[in-house]
């Protein structure tokens, strides 16, 4: 069983699409496919958003449905077995992992969407997709950065980053790969992938 984690430092990056490439470029593998959504959303002040928890700490969907254009329903149209969206509260990530553990026993093999998970579980790969064009970098991100074995850059080449947070010797010490829209694949990323994989 193999256990992958993508990442990044912000938001529509293209964290899901590398995702999907990687299901659909190894299919072989019967992925299991878990999207993790940290929300800090507070319905009291704002309007209510796609993860909202009606007063619950966690909320487990699984996705049956390749059509309803969710980053879950993706992972099934890429070729995953079986899709989860996972949301849980802000501070209350440790209550999701008994179920997410439980999945990850159950699986051939699993890709989960996230970085927060690196807390409580140690993958075979770690990759994160970095895009210098967005100055935002979530400190879950920064947290595990050094854990990263590849950083993947869907990003024009010169394209200097603004995040003055992270050093960037830090970077350069980690692999890298270039993924470009519109499906942020790489030949050369899924063949390290794969002897990653086979290697563990």
């Amino acid at each position: 069983m193999a256990i992958i984690v993508i990442g990044g430092h912000t938001r529509n990056i293209g964290k899901t699409a590398v995702v999907c490439s990687l299901i659909s470029a190894m299919p072989e593998r019967r992925w299991t496919a878990i999207k993790i959504t940290q929300c800090k959303h507070d319905a009291s002040n704002a309007e209510p958003c796609d993860c909202e928890l009606a007063g619950r700490n966690l909320a487990i969907d699984e996705e049956r449905d390749v059509n309803t254009g969710t980053d879950s329903s993706r992972y099934l149209a890429a070729g995953a077995v079986r899709s989860f969206w996972v949301r849980v509260r802000a501070g209350q990530f440790a209550e999701a992992m008994p179920r997410i553990r439980a999945e990850i026993a159950s699986s051939a093999n699993i890709i989960l969407e996230s970085n927060s998970v690196l807390r409580y579980l140690k993958p075979d790969l770690y990759a994160t997709v970095l895009d210098p064009a967005f100055r935002d970098f979530k400190p879950s991100a920064r947290q595990h950065l050094d854990q990263a074995d590849a950083i993947l850059l869907p990003a024009s080449p010169g394209q200097q980053p603004a995040w003055s947070a992270v050093p960037a010797d830090l970077i350069k010490r980690i692999r890298t790969f270039r993924i470009e829209p519109p499906n942020y694949g790489s030949a050369e990323f899924v063949s390290f992938v794969a002897q990653t994989l086979d290697d563990a």
